[in-house]
C-alpha cells in the first residue's frame, strides 16, 4: 500500500488529497500543526503535527505540503527533505504537461492545468486549478499560480511568488522573487523583488 502524509489540513490540502488518490495513492493521512485541537480534514484524519510526522516520516512513501503560504512551505519542504522525507511530484489526472518540461520535487499540477514545452518549474510549486504555462516559462522554487492564471511564453517568476487567481502574464515578462500578483491582473512589464501589483495593467501598490 502507497501511504502519502500531506501536511496542511487545509481547503488546498484536501484538494491535494483528493487529487492524490485519483493518482493511485492508496491511503492519504494528514498531519497539521493545530493538531490535537483539529483531528480531520474532511474525511481524512489528522494524525499529528509536524514533530509527529518528523518522528514517522519512514512510514511514508512520499510527504507532500499543502500550505499556501509559499514562505511556510518552502521551510517545511526543506525541514522534511534534511529528515528523509521522500518528496513527489503530484500531477493530476486531467493535468497536460509536456515531457520535455521539468516539475520540482514536492509540487502539485491540479486539474486542467496545461504546462507547455520546456519549462522549468521549482520545487515545492503549486500549479493550481486550470492554470496555464506556455512554453519556455521558468518558475522558481515554492511559487503559487492560482487557479485561472495564464503565463504566455518564455515568462521568469522568481522564489516564493504569488500570482493572484485570474492574473495573466504577458510574453518574456520577468517577476522577481516575493511578489505578490493580485486577483485579475495583466502584468505587461518586468515585475522588481518583494513588491505587490495589481490592476490592468499591474502597477505597483
Amino acid at each position: 500500500m502507497r501511504r502519502l502524509a500531506i501536511l496542511g489540513a487545509s481547503g488546498h490540502g484536501k484538494v491535494v488529497a483528493d487529487c492524490a488518490e485519483m493518482c493511485g495513492w492508496q491511503a492519504v493521512e494528514f498531519f497539521d500543526d493545530a493538531w490535537p485541537n483539529k483531528q480531520s480534514n474532511s474525511r481524512w484524519s489528522i494524525l499529528g503535527n509536524t514533530a509527529v510526522l518528523l518522528e514517522r516520516i519512514k512510514e511514508f512513501d512520499g510527504v507532500l505540503v499543502a500550505v499556501g503560504n509559499n514562505s511556510v512551505r518552502a521551510d517545511k519542504l526543506r525541514e522534511l527533505s534534511r529528515a528523509g522525507a521522500i518528496l513527489p511530484v503530484l500531477l493530476h489526472p486531467s493535468a497536460v504537461v509536456s515531457r520535455y518540461t521539468t516539475v520540482g520535487a514536492g509540487s502539485v499540477v491540479l486539474a486542467g492545468a496545461v504546462i507547455n514545452v520546456d519549462c522549468s518549474i521549482g520545487i515545492g510549486a503549486i500549479i493550481n486549478t486550470s492554470a496555464t504555462v506556455d512554453h519556455d516559462c521558468f518558475l522558481g522554487e515554492a511559487v503559487h499560480v492560482s487557479p485561472g492564471v495564464h503565463l504566455a511564453g518564455g515568462v521568469t517568476v522568481g522564489d516564493q511568488s504569488w500570482l493572484g487567481i485570474g492574473s495573466s502574464v504577458r510574453q518574456l515578462v520577468q517577476i522577481g522573487v516575493g511578489v505578490t500578483v493580485g486577483a485579475g491582473a495583466a502584468v505587461v512589464a518586468n515585475i522588481p523583488d518583494a513588491c505587490t501589483v495589481a490592476g490592468v495593467p499591474a502597477r505597483l501598490l
